[in-house]
């Protein structure tokens, strides 16, 4: 493993990009998408330009600028043309519904939102759009692109030729993005990561795995979330190796096409979306991977063996990290890859346990590092930084001597579906919203398809999953937060302080289920 060294952080987001293009070469191809249109370093560099002038026109420097578009070229672009004229990008999450996203807009202050028309009709987004019209204004980057004249041009390639002298100067410790945290429909809690966070979480995992520059990284997941921004964009561009951009995971039959079509070496998932790869892939269409990188959720021993069995050794790396950490914490190698485990530390990090009642072997994980946020957003615009630089992952895990994690249990009441964390009291509030005369309790259960599911027990005999979808329709909820199993009981067992006994309702539901 090669040292780490931190010296590497203290750049600008932008500067990296211009600094990476002078090692690798400008004209190397570092950035596609299904349009099949690679673009080099240079182009990537001329074209934040572009369109960072025209976006400049109507924002301000230090402005937080929300960024609602798929994983692509555009979206990619988008962000260093941002960076290059010193504004925020404000990553929003088109999939947490109406309430979410109108609660980050106003949690980060944004005024104004970038899109495309092409993203928002394929993907049904008209009433996201009319919802933030309330609050921003919504900017369409094709409206934008046909006001790119000549000038423009001829600024954007004086500037690719000296990027530095031409981009608004910002420090490392200046916000490099903010992100929200999925999980429930209330307030959303906006992270700040510093560019100095995300330059070195790519510089950590970099050092933690041997990169090979002729290496293509495929990334199917949302750049709104942490993994795939970091790990599925910044970090091949960064080091020096393409990054193929694709707007959905849910595409089952056309991604594994694509992967074999690209020659794709890395391909980022969760355990979810890879195993229904796996399951349509024609068996030469995952074969020439060098691996998979997989996060978010458990890896199942059934997605281990099946790629095994019908590709070939392609090892499954699977990682652990919070948005808060940018987000890798750990992650398994492909020389030292430890099934059950979630890997070792990246180097940088120092972790500290405190101990749970209840759980023995392990304890809560805080970590400390460069990559650890700047802090969360607070109801004044400014940023709660955390205690002494640690995070409370709100994770229990057990560590080995040599510092590789093993996820024992989650201490805070969330599942994850489909990759996605989801509040189970949230769950329980739309129960209680519909059915306010009746007592409910909702527990998580592992799925095969979505990782967990989740199961609504209830002492109303009326109960019915369409009611609760309605609902969460209706006040903007995620659909993944309403359960679609339900048992019905005549009383939902209680503590002596009139709290739910869950260990004892989750007894009534293994022995229904």
């Amino acid at each position: 493993m090669r040292a780490f060294d931190s010296a590497q952080t203290q750049s600008s987001v932008f500067d990296a990009l211009v600094t990476a293009a002078r090692k690798h070469g400008v004209k190397k191809p570092i950035l596609e998408d299904q349009e099949r249109n690679p673009l080099s370093y240079l182009d990537l560099i001329r074209a934040a330009f572009g369109l960072g002038r025209k976006i400049s026109g109507f924002t301000k420097k230090g402005e937080r600028v929300g960024v609602m578009l798929p994983s692509s070229v555009g979206g990619v672009v988008t962000f260093f043309a941002l960076h290059a004229f010193g504004r925020i990008p404000t990553m929003l999450n088109f999939t947490a519904g109406i309430r979410n996203l109108k609660a980050a807009c106003e949690l980060a202050g944004v005024k104004t939102v970038l899109t495309s028309h092409r993203f928002v009709e394929q993907g049904k987004l008209h009433d996201l759009v009319d919802a933030l019209e309330t609050l921003t204004n919504v900017v369409y980057l094709e409206e934008v692109r046909k006001t790119i004249g000549l000038p423009d041009r001829l600024f954007a390639a004086a500037a690719g030729a000296l990027p530095r002298r031409f981009r608004v100067a910002t420090k490392p410790a200046d916000p490099g993005v903010i992100l929200f945290t999925s999980g429930s429909f209330g307030v959303p809690r906006g992270v700040v990561l510093s560019q100095a966070n995300l330059i070195a979480n790519t510089r950590q995992i970099a050092t933690h795995i041997q990169m090979n520059p002729d290496w293509v990284f495929f990334n199917p997941l949302p750049i709104f979330h942490c993994f795939g921004l970091t790990g599925g964009a910044l970090l091949p561009i960064l080091e020096g190796m393409k990054a193929f951009q694709y707007p959905s995971p849910l595409h089952i039959k056309q991604i594994p096409a694509l992967v074999k079509d690209t020659k794709a070496n890395v391909l980022f998932a969760t355990d979810t979306f890879l195993n229904q790869y796996a399951r349509s892939a024609d068996r030469d269409e995952l074969s020439g991977l060098t691996f998979v990188v997989c996060g978010a959720e458990k890896v199942r021993e059934e997605t281990h063996n099946l790629i095994a069995e019908k590709f070939g050794p392609i090892p499954i790396l699977e990682g652990y990290g919070a948005t808060e950490a940018s987000p890798v914490i750990a992650v398994n190698t492909p020389i030292d890859n430890r099934r059950g485990t979630v890997g070792g530390v990246l180097p940088g990090i120092e972790t500290r346990l405190e101990p749970v009642p209840g759980i023995p072997g392990g304890g809560k994980l805080y970590v400390r590092g460069p990559n650890i946020m700047a802090g969360y957003l607070n109801a004044d615009g400014g940023v709660d930084a955390p205690s002494g630089g640690w995070h409370d992952t709100g994770d229990v895990v057990a560590i080995t001597d040599d510092d590789w994690i093993r996820i024992l249990g989650r201490v805070k009441r969330f599942a994850k579906v489909g990759g996605e964390m989801v509040s189970l009291t949230a769950a329980e509030d739309l129960a209680a919203a519909v059915w306010p005369d009746g007592r409910h309790a909702v527990v998580a259960l592992p799925d095969p398809k979505k990782g967990e599911r989740l199961i609504l027990v209830t002492d109303r005999h009326d109960a019915e999953s369409g009611p609760l979808l309605a609902h969460a329709q209706q006040v903007g909820a995620p659909e993944l937060a309403v359960p679609r199993k339900i048992i019905r009981v005549p009383e939902i067992p209680v503590l002596g302080t009139g709290k739910t006994d869950y260990v004892a309702l989750q007894r009534i539901v293994d022995s229904e289920l």
